[in-house]
């Protein structure tokens, strides 16, 4: 389950992230509407509370970012747009 908690520091993210446009993007990521509904590296559920997120992620710009995201309205365009090393790993 990937529910994603927004850290204010780098130093205590899991993974630095850049909101990049589409044709930009490692990780082209849905917004689940619930926890339940986030699995996989491609459906995010973001959560306020830290102590029931999988991933703890800063964003940042593009020259620091270790995955570059973007974010899409339908599920079905989800995914990977390349082979990355955080792929499964999310």
């Amino acid at each position: 389950m990937t529910t994603v908690y927004q850290t204010t520091t780098m130093g205590e993210a899991r993974v630095r992230v850049a909101l990049v446009d589409r044709g930009s993007a490692d990780l082209l990521v849905h917004r689940a509407g619930s926890p339940g509904l986030a699995h996989g590296d491609a459906l995010w559920y973001l959560t306020r509370a830290r102590q029931s997120a999988a991933l703890l992620a800063y964003f940042t710009s593009q020259g620091m970012a270790q995955l570059k995201v973007c974010f899409v309205d339908s599920h079905g365009e989800a995914g990977w747009t390349k082979p990355h090393p955080l792929r499964g790993r999310l």
